[in-house]
């Protein structure tokens, strides 16, 4: 039986085990919402297409799966642009359906047309034009499996309305071969041969883990190989929750430019560093030249452009993070009875718990201003860690990863490389559809929370839970920080005193909101909102001047630390 080309989207979407579909209607995608009453699976209306990339980033982090939204052409696509490239800077298994004018007046400056392939080239991993309706079926089929395979990203497939109302026969490909697309997953034997000697042979070894231990769901292999070769382990942004963020002996928390004092000091001390899905971002390094000076560097990852690019490495191991570390393990078992690793690591060990002791995450408390770092700490506690915390960007994302302990991976969800200011609410939504019997959380601030603020109308109409914690200092707090660390407090363009009253805002969607002012109230009023069915916006009034330490000023390194 033939079929139109929006019947064989939603054919091919079912048939990748979609469950949900973030989208926002349109002229050149009319056809396509035509068929949704039959579609297979769930279809949330966002309020800005912005709003439907960063919720299908956040379901696809929250659930491990590939997230999914559909645009109409023109605005609606490039409305898009800004969260493919964060799904693209933090490696995240995107699939964009855009629409796109007819085929004939593609070129011809056509109302709503926009060249979407040529803008999203360089911000996706691969993207499509559809030019005929025989080819969409196999598109989808290697758009999903690009997205989830190898390093994983964004994938975008165009849609012109003349191919979606034309018809064929339906034929779904049995699988995908593409030439010219072979990621390399078992890691090299010799090479595992090679890492495993140098960790019998280091005195001063450290893992310093990434996100690519997370989405290839390396943690558990990651955790052995720490808790029985008696191996510290820090982690980047991306990386927390891919080792028990509450083991006080090897856990030495985030490196790098807002990292701990033991991280950073760790890393420039240690003889070996085991660099896993990570790509040696330049907030982790600080001043290339003197990252790691003394160590032996292996750097596992499955992209090959990712080795020796920022920092030349000694041993490069192209693979699967997962089942690298599965190798290690594997490796190194057996030279448990042979090796004491405990005893050849405990006296290293023991310096980096010094560290930690003398310079641990900390901050002045105060009776009369509410600091946003007990703010954190007070989520924590109410939460028991169980929650999935998401962050906006900034100030609020430091603190949040800093004094939230993750002690599981994909329960912490940021933008990471792009560093993009209104991420987290709708990134909250679309990992509230991926786990609706979990808390989520959304710290934020108030100038990011404003970027996205109308996804509360989405958040509401689908009864979600979501809860937004806003640390309300008035102010562009990061930018303000560097205002005052190295711009002589010249706060150009950072006050946010114009803001609105976000408790009425809260109610005029049909939210909950609360506001905290007093210290003596911060607990009482957290857990009666997080307590609270639905939506919930907590409006929280911190010290205004609160700044992130530990800090390594741009361009110094990671010993050269601003500490409280």
């Amino acid at each position: 039986m033939e079929l139109t080309g929006a019947q064989i989207l939603l054919e091919c979407l079912k048939r990748e085990g979609v469950e949900v579909v973030f989208g926002f209607p349109g002229g050149a995608v009319i056809d396509i919402y035509n068929e949704l009453p039959n579609a297979s699976f769930k279809h949330v209306l966002v309020r800005h297409e912005q709003g439907a990339i960063h919720a299908a980033d956040g379901y696809a982090r929250a659930s491990g799966k590939v997230g999914c939204c559909l645009v109409t052409s023109g605005p609606g696509a490039t409305n898009t642009v800004t969260g493919i490239a964060t799904a693209y800077m933090d490696s995240i298994p995107v699939v964009i359906l855009t629409g796109q004018v007819p085929t004939p007046l593609i070129g011809n400056d056509a109302f709503q047309e926009v060249d979407i392939v040529g803008i999203t080239r360089p911000c996706t991993k691969h993207n499509y034009l559809v030019k005929d309706v025989n080819d969409l079926a196999h598109v989808i089929r290697q758009a999903f499996y690009l997205a989830r395979s190898g390093r994983p990203g964004p994938v975008l497939v165009d849609l012109p309305k003349d191919i979606m109302q034309a018809r064929t026969c339906f034929e779904w490909p049995a699988d995908v071969n593409m030439r010219s697309y072979n990621p390399n997953y078992k890691p090299h034997a010799g090479q595992i041969r090679k890492v495993a000697q140098l960790i019998r042979e280091s005195e001063r070894p450290i893992i310093y883990a990434g996100g690519g231990v997370i989405s290839s769901q390396g943690h558990e292999a990651l955790t052995w190989l720490a808790k029985n070769l008696h191996i510290p382990v820090t982690a980047t942004l991306m990386g927390l929750g891919c080792f028990p963020g509450d083991d006080k002996r090897l856990w030495l928390g985030m490196l790098g430019m807002h990292g701990t004092y033991a991280a950073n000091m760790a890393i420039n001390n240690a003889d070996l560093v085991l660099a896993v899905g990570s790509r040696f971002d330049d907030r982790v390094t600080g001043k290339v030249s003197t990252f790691a000076p003394k160590a032996t560097l292996v750097h596992i990852d499955i992209d090959p452009t990712s080795i020796q690019k920022n920092v030349s490495v000694h041993v490069p191991i192209v693979s699967d993070c997962r089942l690298a570390l599965e190798a290690l393990k594997e490796e190194l078992e057996p030279s448990l009875a042979d090796y004491d690793f405990e005893g050849g690591h405990m006296p290293w060990i023991t310096k980096v718990g010094v560290w930690a002791k003398e310079h641990p995450l900390t901050y002045k408390p105060s009776e009369t201003t509410i600091k946003p770092q007990y703010v954190v700490e007070k989520l924590h506690e109410l939460t028991k860690g169980e929650a999935i915390i998401c962050t906006e960007v900034g100030q609020n994302q430091m603190w949040a990863a800093q004094f939230y302990t993750f002690n599981k991976p994909n329960s912490f969800l940021s933008s990471g490389g792009l560093g993009t200011m209104g991420y987290g609410f709708p990134a909250a939504i679309g990992a509230q559809f991926a786990c609706p019997d979990k808390m989520v959380i959304d710290v934020a601030g108030d100038g990011s929370i404003q970027m996205n603020i109308q996804e509360l109308a989405t958040s509401v109409c689908n009864k979600l839970g979501v809860k937004i914690v806003i640390l309300n200092n008035a102010y562009l707090g990061m930018v303000r920080q560097w205002q005052e660390l190295f711009y002589k407090r010249n706060y150009c363009e950072t006050c946010m005193d114009a803001q609105p009253d976000f408790v009425k805002l809260a109610e005029a969607y049909g939210a909950k909101g609360f506001r905290i002012t007093q210290v003596a109230d911060v607990e009482r009023v957290l857990k009666e909102a997080l307590d609270t069915p639905g939506t919930v916006i907590v409006d929280v009034h911190v010290e205004r001047e609160e700044n992130v330490y530990p800090m390594v000023p741009a361009g110094a390194s990671l010993t050269d630390m601003l500490l409280v």
